[in-house]
Parts: structure tokens; C-alpha cells; sequence
């Protein structure tokens, strides 16, 4: 395979500046790229022509084009976004919070959003209620890759450099099966002169490698952690998540009981409702009992059905039932509201409906 040209979102500040001279230039390059979104190089205005020539031999700035995009009516937005070597992965523009005005028409509140990246071409976990399984796994991301869905998702959105985003990595592929990556990412978006993107507007969700969730903790980059759960005994888990045999519940409860969060923060653990599966009061029982010590907040996740998936999404009122009974057992939990319902909303919905029209 031939090799893929890095881009320059695969340099942090201080790798640009090693090899920038005079040095104060890769502060400026650093401005174009995260505060004005320039594509090309020929928009870096007061950048010397001999620098940018030398630059270009070497890298390309985006290494990513959108191909395909589907707008909700909640104004979710799915991205398909194509790579170099014409592989594609998914992000998704999330709305969170919308726009509040005063009577005179100010702004009094900002609209919030988050922003859903992929750190793989597919996914070596295999969940079983997952479409970007289907595809298997092809490759890691790049940081370089990861970094730019959140620059084009914001460059497409007019979303302005100092404008506040918050960032999942729970898009397509395991973001702790490329830490490494994953690492460098985090840190170039929080990178003063860059996005300026803090620790705590960062969540990486997995879904529970144990040893791996330690060596994230030992990097202390200050992010959030979330994990995908979606079952209490190991039996349903492993039907839903094979990996869960080499990392039971048990490995990740300890794990995470051992990472380091800020105080005022808790623990995200992301519950999969799936009807008949993991809706019941029973589970909910034993949910309480797993996380009684650890400082917890349960997300109830409505399945998202896709053709040719067995697997139900569950009633309200049983997602209610689930919800109140953990909250009268001192449990926080909310029940994520489903977006994009209206398009391709499932993880790889959007990537396998492409795929098959280009069959």
C-alpha cells in the first residue's frame, strides 16, 4: 500500500516548531490552521513562499474530504468523510444545547455542540449490535486524521476557533485500540495556540479494554472516560461484546475505580437499552449493586434499529422505569435523548447505506 502523505494536524506545536525557522513562523502556521481553517497554503498570507513550498513537499494539510452529509430535523448533522486512500469513516455534529435570546434579540446563551469523531477505519471489537462491525477493521487513524474531522466539522458549521465544542471519541473503531494516536490528539486540541480544547471538554468512550483504560489513566491528560457497558453479567455482555472475555466487568469496574478524575466530575457508564435484552428491573437492580462506590453516571441509550439487526429498540416506558428505579437507588441518570433519528443516526449507518448505493 502506498504511504500516506502526513498531514500538518499531525504535528503538534512543538514537533512544527522544530522544524520551522525562525520558530515564531510555526505559531503562525499554528493560527492558520485551528483559528482561520486555511486549506491550502496559499492562504497563509504572511507566510514566506520558500516556507510554504518546503511545507508542501512534506505534508498536506487535510488529509479528508466530506463526501456525503445528512441533516436532521433536531439539526444533527452524520458526516461521511473520505481519507487518501479512499477509505471513509464517520463523525457526527451534535446539538446539544440551542440558542437563547433576550427580548432586545442578544445572545444570551450560545447554541452548544458536540462533535463525534472516529479514531478507526472500522472496529476490531465486533459488538454484536454494531453496524461498523460488519465492515471489520482496516486501519488505525492517524492523530492527524482524528484532529481534522473536528477542524472540518467546524470549518463547515462557520463554528469560530474560541467558540466552546466538546469532543466524543465515540464514532466508528475503539479510541484505547489506538492510544497512542489517541494521546497525541487529545493533546493537540488542547494546545493554546490551536483549538484550545481542555481535557474536560474531551471523552473517550470505550468499550472496556481494562488494561488499556490504566495506561490512559497513567497518561493523566486530564479527559473524561465513558464506558460502553450495556450489560451486568458477563454472560449478555459477552453475547453483546465478545472482547468482554479477555476484559470482563469485574477488570473494568476495578479499572475504573483506579482512574484518575477530577473530584467534581463522575464516571460515565453508557447502558445500551435493548428490548427483551437489558430493559428490565432486574438488570436495573444489579446496575445499582456493580457501581455502588464508584461515583457514576448511567446514560440510558435507545438501540437504534438498522435493517437486518434482530436486536428491538425498547418502549419509553420501560426506559422510564429503568431510569426512575436507578434514581431512587441514588443512581444519577438521564436518558439520552436519540438523535438523527430521521437519518443514518446508527454508528457506520451512513458508511454501509454509501457503500450499497455504490454497489
Amino acid at each position: 500500500m502506498t504511504a500516506l502523505k502526513p498531514s500538518l494536524y499531525d504535528l503538534s506545536l512543538r514537533e512544527l516548531t522544530a522544524q520551522t525557522k525562525p520558530a515564531f513562523r510555526a505559531k503562525q502556521i499554528y493560527g492558520w490552521l485551528y483559528h482561520n481553517y486555511a486549506q491550502n497554503f496559499e492562504d497563509m498570507k504572511n507566510i514566506p513562499k520558500s516556507l510554504k513550498e518546503e511545507l508542501a513537499q512534506k505534508y498536506l494539510i487535510n488529509p479528508m474530504k466530506i463526501v456525503k452529509k445528512e441533516l436532521s430535523s433536531d439539526g444533527t448533522i452524520k458526516y461521511l468523510l473520505e481519507l487518501q486512500d479512499n477509505k471513509t469513516v464517520e463523525a457526527v455534529w451534535l446539538k446539544m444545547k440551542d440558542e437563547i435570546k433576550d427580548d432586545n434579540g442578544n445572545i444570551t446563551q450560545e447554541a452548544k455542540y458536540t462533535i463525534c469523531v472516529s479514531t478507526q477505519v472500522g472496529c476490531k471489537v465486533g459488538c454484536t449490535f454494531c453496524l461498523t462491525a460488519k465492515g471489520g477493521f482496516t486501519r488505525d487513524l492517524s492523530a492527524g486524521e482524528i484532529v481534522a474531522q473536528v477542524v472540518t466539522l467546524k470549518n463547515d458549521n462557520n463554528h469560530k476557533h474560541n467558540r466552546m465544542i466538546n469532543i466524543v471519541y465515540m464514532g466508528m473503531g475503539e479510541p484505547l485500540d489506538n492510544l497512542t494516536n489517541l494521546a497525541k490528539a487529545i493533546e493537540i486540541f488542547k494546545e493554546e495556540d490551536g483549538l484550545c480544547i481542555s481535557g474536560k471538554r474531551q471523552t473517550v468512550s470505550t468499550s472496556g479494554l481494562s488494561t488499556k483504560i490504566d495506561k490512559l489513566g497513567e497518561m493523566d491528560l486530564g479527559v473524561h472516560i465513558a464506558i460502553s457497558l450495556h450489560a451486568v453479567d458477563d454472560e449478555l455482555r459477552t453475547e453483546l461484546i465478545p472482547m468482554n472475555k479477555a476484559h470482563n466487568i469485574n477488570s473494568i469496574i476495578e479499572a475504573v475505580k483506579r482512574f484518575p478524575i477530577d473530584t467534581r466530575k463522575r464516571v460515565m457508564f453508557e447502558y445500551l437499552v435493548i428490548k427483551d435484552k437489558n430493559d428490565d428491573l432486574g438488570s436495573a437492580k444489579k446496575l445499582v449493586k456493580l457501581l455502588t462506590g464508584i461515583k457514576a453516571k448511567v446514560n440510558l441509550i435507545y438501540f437504534n434499529p438498522y435493517p437486518g439487526t434482530d436486536y428491538k429498540r425498547p418502549s419509553r416506558e420501560d426506559m422510564v422505569a429503568f431510569q426512575e428505579y436507578l434514581v431512587k437507588h441514588g443512581l444519577l441518570c438521564t436518558i439520552r435523548d436519540s438523535k438523527g433519528i430521521d437519518i443514518s443516526a446508527a454508528c457506520g449507518q451512513l458508511k454501509e447505506k454509501t457503500q450499497e448505493e455504490r454497489a
